[in-house]
């Protein structure tokens, strides 16, 4: 038999053996490890604050051991960043949790899996992680609570500070149409929720300016980090859009995942010309009263923005084949798949950096 058919059978198995491999793996290339398995290799780490202010207060306590009297640092923001060892020249992604949590959102999954900042860092892009102004690591100011308590304010001036239930967080976050239905095929893992319910703290958001001080926060890192897109979810939705109105310097696009709010397609759309922006919904939204009219409003935006030379898409996971995301969509259990296609997103239309 000739050599040179021989060769050839050879050659034709292999590529059959590649393409079923190719198929059974998505068309991944399968040789060796993958780079989203096993040692992490990063060039920098670290913690930082930016923003905040100095204010003097004659009420920072009630008691005895310490002084009513000082000065405190309020309105500051917390960061922590990971830089992957190889960049190349991506844009660093800011990931800005919702209400009633902080930058936990992000991190390791309530059933354990790799969070999106750890996720997102293995694909290559640097990750800079928030607590909002007044949340988690991003201390508030207690003075007008003590000025009260003390008698030296009265009752109406008490902050408004607030918690969500479990019971009425199961809805809005969308596991279910009430508490405790669960919406058929939804993919939040919840044999670990007591996990999740952990993460929520008092929200200070109502008490707070507009815009709240998160946003110009949020600007000077981008300036100092940029070019940088800014992935908010929920709450902080509307964040992203309020720091390019004032200024997109550092601001590279956008990404807001089920934003509480987008601008008003009666806005003024010149600060988003030009700028990739993405608008992201799970499953179950024309299901939720508080979602299905947030998402109505988020798609006239887009068309209002794109009318006035915008790039602003908007996309319901369900039509892109991903299918039964809860309002937390970094926690489900499909929630790196989420994340590639985000990512694959930001791939295509945010152009990387030299």
């Amino acid at each position: 038999m000739p050599r040179s058919w021989f060769c050839r059978e050879i050659l034709r198995a292999l590529s059959m053996s590649a393409m079923l491999l190719s198929a059974c793996t998505g068309g991944r290339a399968q040789s060796g490890p993958s780079p989203l398995d096993g040692p992490l290799t990063i060039q920098a780490q670290g913690s930082f604050f930016v923003g905040g202010h100095d204010v003097h207060s004659d009420t920072l306590s009630t008691l005895p051991a310490y002084a009513p009297s000082g000065t405190v640092s309020v309105d500051q923001m917390y960061v922590r960043y990971q830089v992957p060892a190889d960049v190349a020249g991506r844009p660093a992604l800011v990931l800005i949790h919702g209400c009633c949590l902080t930058g936990k959102s992000w991190e390791t999954t309530p059933d354990g899996r790799s969070g999106w900042d750890d996720y997102l860092l293995r694909k290559g892009y640097p990750v800079y992680v928030i607590d909002q102004a007044w949340r988690g690591r991003s201390a508030g100011n207690i003075a007008a609570i003590d000025a009260v308590k003390t008698g030296k304010a009265p009752l109406d001036q008490l902050p408004t500070v607030f918690a969500a239930g479990h019971e009425p967080a199961w809805a809005i976050f969308r596991f279910g149409p009430e508490y405790p239905k669960v919406f058929p095929g939804m993919q939040y893992p919840l044999e670990a929720q007591a996990e999740f319910w952990k993460q929520m703290v008092p929200d200070w958001a109502a008490d707070l300016p507009t815009p709240n001080p998160t946003v110009p926060a949020l600007s000077t890192l981008a300036k100092r980090i940029g070019p940088a897109v800014l992935v908010s979810h929920s709450q902080a939705g509307i964040y992203p859009f309020q720091v390019a109105a004032a200024g997109r310097d550092g601001v590279a696009g956008i990404v807001a995942l089920e934003p509480g709010a987008c601008p008003a397609p009666t806005d003024d759309m010149a600060p988003y010309k030009g700028l990739p922006i993405l608008v992201l919904f799970g499953d179950y939204v024309d299901q939720s009263p508080r979602w299905a009219p947030r998402l109505a409003l988020c798609r006239q935006f887009v068309a209002a923005a794109n009318a006035a030379g915008g790039k602003a898409e908007l996309v319901l996971l369900p039509d892109v084949g991903i299918h039964g995301n809860s309002h937390m969509m970094m926690q489900d259990r499909n929630s790196h798949e989420v994340a590639d296609w985000m990512a694959g997103w930001i791939e295509h239309h945010v152009p990387r950096h030299m």
